[in-house]
């Protein structure tokens, strides 16, 4: 088994990765910070939006985040806001981007 990272100090380091490309980025809901899951959100600016959720391969035994939402912005928060409902201890991000970068492919973030 591959030793993992708890979830606050994978937040900080997100955090921190898209501060230093001049991405703005927000907790908006803060979870456990042990092993609380991630969403993320990628607001473009224009009325649209994307959410994210990390997945696992049980085939391949691989992680990789994967679109939960996109479209209007309204309807991913809706989304955002159902999943909170359904996890106490769920982390979201918002990231804010016009470019639509959110980092999330970046190998050091795996």
């Amino acid at each position: 088994m591959t030793p993992r990272l708890t979830t606050d100090i994978w937040v900080s380091a997100y955090l921190t990765r898209l501060r230093l490309a001049d991405i703005p980025v927000f907790v908006t809901r803060k979870g456990d910070a042990t092993a609380g899951s991630v969403l993320v959100k990628l607001n473009t600016l224009d009325g649209q939006a994307q959410a994210f959720q990390r997945s696992f391969d049980l085939m391949t035994g691989d992680r990789a985040w994967v679109v939960l939402a996109e479209g209007p912005e309204t309807d991913v928060d809706a989304s955002l806001v159902k999943q909170s409902g359904f996890d106490p201890d769920l982390w979201i991000i918002e990231v804010e981007d016009r470019q639509g970068r959110h980092l999330l492919d970046d190998p050091s973030l795996a």
